[in-house]
């Protein structure tokens, strides 16, 4: 299944009313830049752990993959990600100063750290869509709109 990596592109119909990501002429979704960006809708994430348990299964490798040694791989490879911005300064969004070779190992980076937390969060039976809408709700109450808005502090240096 051929996704699009870094979210850039145009419509090849040069159509931009319509909010559907359209394809290039590889098969990789490309997606309007005035909409913004957007995930495709698959794989999903249990797609995602479904995949990463087959392919670790076909290696044996499950008795490896222990919650402590998957977060120990997640760390690593957060920093292999983090590297690829070191010494940059700010980047702007969507990255117009990268090469393609450079978004690709961008994209696999990103995609290693993916895995990884898809893989410990099985490995620590938490479901982790619906522990993303739970936290989703609980910032929205620690941080209201009305005190937040335009600021970057914690939600302990707020006055009610």
């Amino acid at each position: 299944m051929a996704l699009q990596q870094n979210g850039i592109g145009s419509k090849q119909n040069g159509d931009t009313s319509s909010h559907r990501p359209s394809t290039n002429g590889n098969g990789e979704i490309q997606h309007d830049r005035a909409e913004g960006f957007t995930f495709t809708s698959e794989p999903t994430l249990e797609d995602i752990r479904r995949m990463q348990t087959e392919f670790t299964e076909e290696r044996n490798w499950s008795q490896f993959h222990k919650p402590r040694n998957l977060l120990l791989a997640l760390v690593g490879e957060v920093g292999e990600l983090a590297e690829l911005f070191q010494w940059r300064g700010e980047v702007q969004e969507g990255l117009p100063d990268w090469t393609e070779p450079q978004r690709e190992h961008l994209a696999q980076e990103l995609s290693d750290v993916l895995i990884y937390l898809v893989e410990l969060a099985e490995k620590c039976h938490v479901d982790l869509p619906q522990a993303v809408l739970r936290k989703m709700a609980l910032n929205r109450l620690k941080y209201p709109t009305d005190k937040v808005h335009g600021s970057a502090k914690k939600y302990t240096e707020y006055k009610d």
